[in-house]
């Protein structure tokens, strides 16, 4: 199974860079690239508050916030509020996407990792994906830097 792992450091400590996760914050993350549609009791619902084992709810992928090219239900594994979350969800593409995201104190802030392992439905769509999640995981990076900026 294709699999990568992308880290940023980051100007914030992980407390408060996990008290402000939710899909709201997700969605900033991927704006302007992709937009995961949610209920609105779940686009700005803090993820400690969020159930494990169980799918949560089901989002259109929208690349460029409009066109639907995947379903995804959702559904996280285990969440540590203070930590990170392990994601283990399905789409009609993929028989599964693992989202592992952690954080860990550095003197300056956090460094922030996320592993992303896909299966997908079609043999050989996750490998031809792979540069296109890896790019959409550096633009996230990229957009957290934004947001929080690097420790100096």
């Amino acid at each position: 199974m294709p699999q990568f792992t992308m880290q940023s450091e980051l100007a914030i400590a992980p407390d408060r860079f996990w008290s402000g996760m939710s899909m709201r914050a997700v969605n900033d993350e991927l704006n302007p690239l992709v937009h995961m549609t949610a209920p609105p009791a779940w686009r700005d619902g803090p993820l400690e508050a969020w159930q494990t084992g169980r799918v949560l709810f089901r989002s259109w992928v929208l690349l460029f916030g409009w066109l639907p090219v995947d379903r995804h239900a959702l559904q996280l594994q285990a969440i540590d509020p203070a930590g990170g979350f392990v994601e283990e969800s399905t789409s009609w593409t993929h028989r599964r996407w693992r989202h592992e995201r952690s954080t860990g104190a550095t003197p300056r802030g956090c460094l922030l990792t996320d592993r992303v392992t896909v299966d997908s439905r079609v043999p050989g769509l996750a490998w031809a994906l792979l540069p296109v999640y890896r790019a959409v995981f550096a633009h996230r990076h990229r957009r957290l830097l934004q947001g929080y900026g690097a420790p100096r």
